[in-house]
């Protein structure tokens, strides 16, 4: 794992020189924004430098519930619930909703905490093939004798960048009584009005029970949230075990995750840039020849199937001045072996044509283009 020595921002330090960023969540360039760190310098003063409790007992300052309420009124719902991580959120919801009477039907490519979410609820499962609301329907017919039906799916795949059908899947809930849930990971602060997600995205507002949320990637800070109705975030504040036995988020993080959506409402011009450098980016790629899989998002693969292949150019990329990480097996399955590139809106236009210049170099000296 290469070792950063500098801010999160479109160029970054390693080993001293100066790397263009290619691989990390920071969408809107927020992680050195710098009125997120005057935000979290001015929590640090006033609040002091962490909780030493977890919600439930001592941990819970009003800036912890001022979030809340501003994650729901940003997500449409009547209530929002922190976690320390978008994967404890995932994890916290599901296994808070389900039992063993009930079922959850799962994308085949959701996310690992949705996986994990699963796994340690004891529910039963049942994974229908990506994006395939034909497969989607046999599985809710399959299963129409469980008490509750819950379909969970990302918003946006996090390794192909591709967008989820909700329109379809929301359609098919309500035909069979089902329950819906998006991991809007990679989807807020990217897709929707200022970046609300894939639900605001496909108008779908009022109509998807439960949205879990990540502030770590287009915030650019860190922590977790599920934002839906009233009651249900009232029993995870009960029941979820990584909101009861985990140290709430400091006072710095909480924060500047609070100016981060106020940036979003304040300068939407980043989400356009981001969008204007993830159509250059990709259509740069597919110029030279690249694949770049169902990408439909600033997530842009470059496929390249074999492993050692993958980690040579990552490692070529790297010496051309790029920072470009390889996705290996099991995070992605075999002979699917990638680079994923993530474009962010501070990146310049001679950042990426710097970028497209050495995938050229390095991709014909390796024979994938």
């Amino acid at each position: 794992m290469p070792v950063i020595e500098s801010p999160q921002d479109h160029q970054v330090t390693i080993q001293g020189r100066k790397i263009i960023q290619l691989s990390s969540n920071n969408y809107l360039g927020l992680a050195n924004h710098p009125g997120m760190k005057e935000a979290a310098i001015k929590a640090i003063e006033e609040y002091g430098a962490g909780t030493a409790s977890v919600r439930a007992i001592a941990g819970t300052f009003d800036i912890h519930v001022k979030l809340e309420e501003e994650l729901a009124a940003f997500k449409g719902t009547e209530d929002a619930v922190l976690f320390p991580s978008g994967f404890t959120a995932n994890v916290g919801a599901v296994t808070s909703l389900l039992g063993e009477e009930d079922v959850v039907i799962s994308d085949e490519l959701n996310h690992a905490s949705i996986i994990d979410g699963i796994r340690l609820s004891g529910v039963k499962k049942r994974i229908y093939k990506h994006k395939d609301m034909v497969d989607l329907r046999k599985a809710l017919g399959e299963n129409q004798p469980h008490k509750r039906k819950l379909i969970v799916t990302d918003g946006v795949f996090s390794m192909d960048g591709d967008i989820a059908n909700l329109s379809e899947l929301v359609s098919l809930a309500k035909e069979y009584g089902a329950m819906v849930m998006v991991d809007d990971a990679h989807a807020s602060g990217v897709l929707g009005r200022n970046g609300r997600g894939t639900v605001d995205h496909y108008g779908l507002q009022g109509q998807v029970d439960i949205q879990v949320g990540t502030l770590s990637k287009a915030i650019g800070i860190l922590g977790g949230y599920v934002a839906a109705s009233k009651e249900f975030c009232t029993m995870l504040r009960k029941v979820a075990r990584p909101f009861l036995f985990t140290t709430s988020l400091p006072p710095s993080v909480v924060a500047s995750c609070r100016k981060a959506l106020q940036l979003l409402h304040e300068e939407p011009e980043r989400i356009q840039a981001l969008w204007e450098n993830t159509q250059y980016f990709r259509n740069g790629l597919m110029d030279l020849g690249f694949d770049t899989g169902k990408s439909e998002t600033p997530i842009i693969p470059v496929m390249i199937g074999d492993e050692n292949k993958a980690r040579d150019f990552s490692a070529k990329l790297l010496e051309e001045g790029v920072y470009t990480q390889e996705i290996l097996f099991p995070m992605v399955a075999k002979g699917k072996a990638r680079l994923r590139t993530i474009v962010s809106a501070c990146h310049t236009q001679n950042d990426l044509k710097q970028a497209l210049q050495s995938f050229a170099r390095v991709g014909k000296r390796l024979g994938s283009i």
